[in-house]
Parts: structure tokens; sequence; C-alpha cells
């Protein structure tokens, strides 16, 4: 679960927020406008476009992106996260609900995966509602978001294609039945052991992994 967790960074929303679905539009409000406005069919964060217009060149003015936008399907938006995200050749994103964590009630995210090292953009995230005619409270210091690094290939088709499945227990290998024993039945002979020594060596070999990747890098 601790490395669940902890793969990957957690996004927060920009600002506080909540929105409401009437079980047609989306209305949405903020400190900053604090009466229910119509996502009609985007908004922008408070003074957020002059901002951007002041940095951007010429060619790009006008053109920040938006904060949240109501999705074509009923009931679905899309929120902005503030950034926008660079990855190395060969690594993407993939774009989830924080792993572990409760997550905010009335909204359910969807997942992806943003090809990041060659599309530079918002780093958005889709959501739909669970409810209807209740507020959902978003919150800063909130995470909503978990990004986590991808290598293209660990969901290329090659890869996921090459795989065996058995049709039972026959057909296990004596170096499977090996590894279950190690793995299940040695550790249950032992009552009085402590619990958690799978999580335990996981985090001790990872944390030696680390330290010889810094040695190698000195």
């Amino acid at each position: 679960m601790t490395s669940a967790t902890a793969f990957g960074w957690w996004l927060f929303p920009p600002i506080d927020l909540q929105m409401l679905w009437d079980g047609t539009e989306i209305f949405w409000r903020c400190d900053d406008a604090p009466d229910w406005m119509p996502l009609l069919p985007s908004a922008q964060l408070p003074d957020y476009a002059a901002q951007f217009d002041a940095s951007a060149p010429e060619a790009v003015k006008g053109c920040s992106p938006p904060f949240l936008t109501a999705l074509p399907e009923p009931g679905s938006v899309q929120l902005w996260t503030g950034l926008i995200a660079q990855t190395a050749p060969d690594w993407h994103l993939l774009v989830r609900a924080p792993a572990n964590m409760p997550g905010t009630g009335g909204i359910s995210l969807f997942e992806g995966i943003v090809e990041t090292d060659r599309w530079f953009g918002p780093l958005f995230t889709n959501m739909r509602f669970t409810r209807s005619h209740m507020p959902v409270r978003l919150r800063a210091d909130y995470p909503l978001v978990q990004v986590q690094p991808l290598p293209r290939h660990t969901y290329a088709n090659d890869t996921l294609n090459r795989m065996d499945v058995t049709c039972g227990p026959g057909e296990l290998t004596p170096a499977d039945w090996e590894a279950y024993r190690t793995t299940i039945v040695e550790p249950n002979t032992r009552p009085n052991r402590s619990f958690g020594a799978y999580a335990t060596d996981a985090r001790k070999k990872r944390h030696q992994h680390m330290r010889e990747q810094e040695v190698m890098a000195e």
C-alpha cells in the first residue's frame, strides 16, 4: 500500500471551489466568485487570462487554458490542474485518482494515459458527477489526482500480449510450487511471526536499490 500511494505525484486543485450538477447543467463557484455560475461551456481561473496574456508571445495571447469545461457527456466535467507536464522521451503519465485515499464525495475520476513526451499542453483530469442537486467541494489542500510515470513499452501491445494463462494447478511447475511454499506455506508455520514482513522486505530492497543507484551516480 505504501509503495502504491507514494508512486508518482499528487496534484491538487489550484483553488478551493464547489460544483453542482442539477441533472442537466453544471454550476460552479469559488471564493473570488461566490455566486453560482453556469458552466457554459467553460470558465477560466479568476484573473488568470490576464496573467497568461502578460507572459505569452503575441501569437498565443488569448489562448489561456480553461479551468473548467463541461463535457458533452451529461454530468461530466474537465478540470485543469494548473500544470503543464513534459516528460522524457518514451515516458508517459497515467492520470488517476489518488491510490489508497478516500475520494471526494459526489464525483468519480476517469483514468487516462497522456503521452507527455510529445504532447505539450495543460494537464487535465476528467470526472463525472455521481449525485445531483448537492454541491461537491474540491479543496486546494487535498489531493485530487495522482500522476504516475509509465515507460511507453509497459503498455505496448507487444508487452501486454506476452502473457500465458494456465488452466489449473496441474500446470504449475516445480519452481512455481516451491515459490508458493516459500511465500504462503512456510510463513504460516510460524504463528508468532511479525506482520508486514513482505512490505518491510520490499521497502528494504527498494532502499538498497536506491543507495546502489546513488553510488553508481557518484
